[in-house]
């Protein structure tokens, strides 16, 4: 399951207009429950600068379509823990093999609105050069983004989802935006790499 297929986010203090209704798989989840997932936010060095690895959903899907977001997904009862879900959605989405991954440390979990998904990212490193597989069945394609481009990248951005309009938060890179949880996940990446995190290639 891919991470990108969480229920889409409203933002909070937006309200739904008279008539338009939560479609099937946005309700809030029953009795206030929390849903555990994770992301594998891979970092890694080219000619001397760090990039990360997201990945931009098939077009044709019915959910969700083209849009951009970690691999990760939420925790399969196999997974010893929310570690294990980051690194087996990596592996089954781009191909990415365990043993080519570092665990760096862990960032601030980010909470998905309505749904009640509470996702936990976790940063590695990886070598440079790898051959991606992207799994026909989700992925697009597998996006490599340098830290600098994508922190000069951020703005605000006016979003139309689901009858509503709305003002957020948002990375724009040529035609590819980026925005919601994935969103507040890179804006906890880039302040914890200014900060200096060890084990990371240096921004």
């Amino acid at each position: 399951m891919s991470a990108s297929t969480w229920p889409p986010e409203i933002p909070p203090g937006i309200e739904l207009p008279p008539g338009v209704e939560l479609p099937r798989g946005l309700e809030p989840a029953p009795g206030g429950k929390t849903v555990a997932a994770a992301v594998l936010v891979a970092l890694f060095n080219r000619d001397d600068e760090p990039h990360v690895v997201l990945t931009r959903r098939r077009a044709d899907l019915r959910r969700h379509a083209g849009e951009i977001s970690f691999p990760g997904g939420r925790r399969d009862a196999e997974d010893q823990d929310l570690a294990e879900t980051a690194l087996r959605e990596a592996e089954e989405e781009i191909g990415l093999p365990r043993t080519a991954v570092v665990l760096l440390g862990e960032l601030p979990q980010t909470s998905t609105f309505v749904t009640g998904y509470v996702i936990h990212p976790f940063v590695a490193s990886i070598p440079d050069g790898l051959q991606w597989s992207p799994s026909e069945r989700e992925v697009d394609a597998v996006l490599e983004f340098g830290i600098a481009s994508l922190a000069r990248s951020r703005t605000r951005t006016t979003m139309h989802r689901r009858g509503i309009t709305f003002e957020t938060d948002a990375y724009i890179l040529g035609e590819d935006l980026i925005w919601g949880a994935t969103a507040r996940i890179i804006e906890h990446l880039l302040e914890r790499l200014a900060q200096g995190l060890p084990g990371a290639p240096a921004s």
